[in-house]
């Protein structure tokens, strides 16, 4: 990480509007752009129950407004009463088989949100930057286990990441926009999959290992042999700091991938890491396998944000595994309090970055 790195995101100007912060990432977000002193404003659907945001008691903690990003005039009036002069679009579906079941919600969110956010920040004067955060998964991919690059095409198999990739097809509209006739700065950020304390969304990896955990039932997992680029949630937010902070400065550079440094791991090498770090075993049920629903194999080229924006991962994707599990332990084992645990993990990092 290059060293000027916590400096200058500590040093953004002006105040930043954030969609989805009541999302798991966005309640990360969060709390990580309070610890640095940032003004940051959210615009998000209500909290799910359970949630991180929930866990926290982040109600009324930072100026909110909730509404479902597909309310254009909604979102329109919420920027033009803010003023905010940067923004992180984060609100999203972001479950794959979700997308499945709900395919028509998933395009009207994902691509239509997107589309809302972009035209209404065009129209309101202070907004000077913009990073749009999408997926790892909008690479067209063969299973071939090679890393993507921010060049490589794009294509969705899935109504999650064709979804995503119609939000990369908007925002590439906005980008031409910006360059004929003038308007923010727009970058989109791409990144692997991200894990982290205070994730219980459904159908998910770690939030239905340590739901067997608790409650002691058989755990059935999918897919074991799948690889997957699993990171902490703090690394990519920094990432999507210093892409912001790029931007200011008036980077050319329009697409960052974020991702671990070693080659992605499988998921039944989640799940024996997890159980190590479990004081108490639970009996577990590799399901068959959903091949045709998610790609198999899964890896970032994270080489473009180390060369142009300093940022490397501050934990190994074991590191970040072991940290998830401990998180928990420490919430529902140990009954800390959850934003205590996630500031002991903010100020870790910060503490990093200090120090590189």
């Amino acid at each position: 990480m290059n060293p000027d790195s916590l400096t200058n995101i500590a040093g953004l100007k002006g105040k930043i509007l954030l969609t989805g912060h009541t999302g798991f990432k966005g309640t990360w977000m969060t709390l990580l752009l309070e610890r640095l002193g940032c003004e940051v404003v959210g615009l998000s659907k209500l909290p799910t129950e359970s949630s991180l945001y929930e866990r926290c008691s982040r109600t009324g903690a930072i100026q909110e407004r909730f509404l479902d990003i597909k309310d254009f005039d909604g979102v329109k009036n919420y920027l033009s009463a803010q003023n905010p002069t940067n923004i992180i679009h984060m609100a999203a579906q972001p479950l794959v088989l979700e997308s499945y079941k709900n395919p028509r919600e998933t395009f009207e969110t994902n691509v239509l949100g997107t589309v809302n956010l972009l035209d209404a920040a065009f129209q309101t004067e202070s907004v000077q930057n913009i990073v749009i955060v999408t997926t790892d998964k909008v690479y067209r991919n063969n299973n071939l286990g090679r890393r993507f690059l921010e060049s490589d095409p794009l294509g969705g198999k899935d109504p999650y990441s064709s979804s995503k990739v119609g939000t990369e097809t908007a925002v590439s509209a906005w980008q031409q926009i910006s360059k004929v006739s003038g308007g923010p700065k727009i970058i989109s950020v791409r990144a692997g999959n991200v894990i982290g304390g205070g994730d219980w969304a459904l159908d998910r990896l770690v939030p239905d290992l340590v739901r067997g955990f608790i409650d002691d039932n058989p755990i059935k997992i999918r897919n074991s042999e799948s690889t997957r680029p699993w990171q902490h949630v703090l690394d990519p937010l920094v990432g999507y700091l210093l892409a912001l902070v790029h931007a200011c400065k008036g980077g050319e550079e329009e697409v960052f991938n974020f991702g671990p440094d070693m080659n992605s791991l499988a998921v039944s090498e989640v799940v024996r890491i997890a159980q190590q770090v479990w004081p108490k075993k639970s009996e577990i049920e590799f399901s068959p396998s959903t091949k045709g629903m998610e790609a198999e194999k899964l890896d970032l080229d994270s080489n473009l944000a180390a060369k142009i924006l300093g940022w490397s991962p501050i934990f190994s994707q074991e590191e970040s595994i072991r940290n998830t599990f401990q998180w928990w332990q420490k919430v529902l084992l140990n009954s800390k309090d959850p934003q205590s645990a996630c500031s002991e993990d903010i100020d870790f990092v910060l503490s990093k970055l200090r120090t590189v």
